[in-house]
């Protein structure tokens, strides 16, 4: 069942695992794990690389990525997950199953691991789909370096609105910088929320004063900020 996690991004919940390569991550794991979860994640890889995609019901790097929470901890989990994806190396219909059949943490493991699995587009309706809920840890994988790539502009600018609106911290978006700057379009969708906001007399969001400015417009009228940006 795909509930919503209110832990917040951080270092080993966030992005990290996308924007990490997968030699960077084993070698992060191979100094937190234990010597029981580092084993087990060696017979994992083993068996992820050595039949990748396999055809059927499940395969068994699938299984694995079901464990990697008990095997390895919460904590790691994400980065764990990765990198079975990333030895199974599976194509877009594999990934694709495991999002739309996974849970919550699995879909988001997926999403991570989209950037270092496929170069093209292909899997962009997975990242529209996270983009519809409200799962805080969800949306935050969705904004990766995959959709970075890959989302269209329109798509884009409302990825980064749903984050403003949802309270995702915008520097959970990836490329932020690149794909905001001189963009009148998203500074007018910026400037239209911010007076919505203001009107109805709730806090305008800090993140979206920094989005603003990286699009080179100029900042929205000043108000008291909520640091969290989420409705009241």
């Amino acid at each position: 069942m795909n509930q919503t996690h209110p832990t917040p991004a951080g270092p080993e919940t966030g992005t990290t695992p996308a924007l990490a390569s997968p030699d960077e991550l084993r070698a992060r794991l191979d100094g937190r794990l234990d010597p029981a979860a580092r084993a087990w994640l060696d017979r994992a890889l083993d068996e992820a690389a050595g039949h990748p995609d396999t055809h059927g019901p499940i395969s068994a790097w699938e299984l694995r990525l079901a464990e990697a929470g008990r095997r390895c901890g919460p904590v790691h989990a994400d980065a764990v997950r990765v990198l079975i994806l990333s030895a199974a190396h599976p194509g877009t219909d594999a990934l694709t199953r495991v999002y739309r059949q996974g849970t919550a943490d699995e879909r988001r493991a997926v999403l991570h691991a989209l950037a270092h699995l496929l170069p093209g587009p292909e899997a962009v309706p997975l990242v529209e789909d996270a983009l519809r809920t409200n799962d805080t840890r969800l949306l935050a994988a969705a904004v990766g370096p995959y959709a970075a790539r890959h989302l269209d502009a329109h798509s884009w600018r409302h990825a980064v609105l749903k984050c403003l609106f949802t309270g995702v911290p915008v520097e959970e978006v990836a490329d932020l910088a690149g794909r905001a700057a001189g963009d009148a379009e998203l500074a007018r969708m910026l400037g239209d929320y911010a007076a919505e906001r203001t009107a109805a007399g709730r806090p305008v969001p800090q993140g979206l004063h920094q989005v603003l400015t990286l699009t080179g417009s100029a900042p929205a009228p000043h108000t008291t900020d909520d640091p969290h940006g989420k409705e009241s």
